[in-house]
């Protein structure tokens, strides 16, 4: 068995839309970044790469090159599922908090379960939680949004 965990963030800007799970949420503001922002898919790919002992997604997907600019989070979550599957690896379970003041994500996270499910990660193993941070941090100013995720995985050698 192995165990991984990812976190990531990014703020909130104008001009973009608000990307989580690959679901569109209807928000004044979006999640800057050098993909689509989509910070729930960048923190299960940072616990299923811990998990495997792989680089990190920084290193897979550097928002240096042009090549990842723009990119669907949930595209680069599908070749991360994808590579941890052909070195041996099954996903038994992943859990993850995001952690906003704002939009209210509750109404969403089946939509986001739906979603996951084209990157090969089924709905029935993975978990999604949406937190405040009760106005604390630069979440609870609503100035961005934070994800922690963390995966089990069985070696199937």
């Amino acid at each position: 068995m192995r165990i991984g965990i990812g976190y990531d963030s990014h703020r909130f800007v104008e001009g973009r839309p608000l990307i989580l799970g690959g679901v569109s949420i209807p928000y004044g503001k979006g999640l800057l970044g050098h993909s689509d922002g989509d910070c729930l898919c960048h923190a299960i790919i940072d616990s299923l790469l811990g998990a495997t002992g792989m680089p990190n997604i920084g290193q897979l997907f550097p928002d240096t090159e042009q090549e990842w600019k723009g990119s669907k989070s949930t595209e680069l979550l599908k070749r991360v599922v994808e590579e941890i599957t052909q070195r041996g690896y099954r996903i038994l379970w992943i859990d993850s908090v995001i952690i906003a003041e704002e939009p209210r994500l509750n109404p969403f996270i089946p939509a986001m379960k739906q979603s996951l499910k084209d990157t090969g990660i089924p709905p029935d193993i993975i978990n999604i939680k949406p937190k405040t941070n009760e106005g604390m941090g630069f979440t609870g100013r609503k100035e961005g949004i934070a994800v922690i995720a963390i995966c089990l995985l069985r070696e199937n050698f």
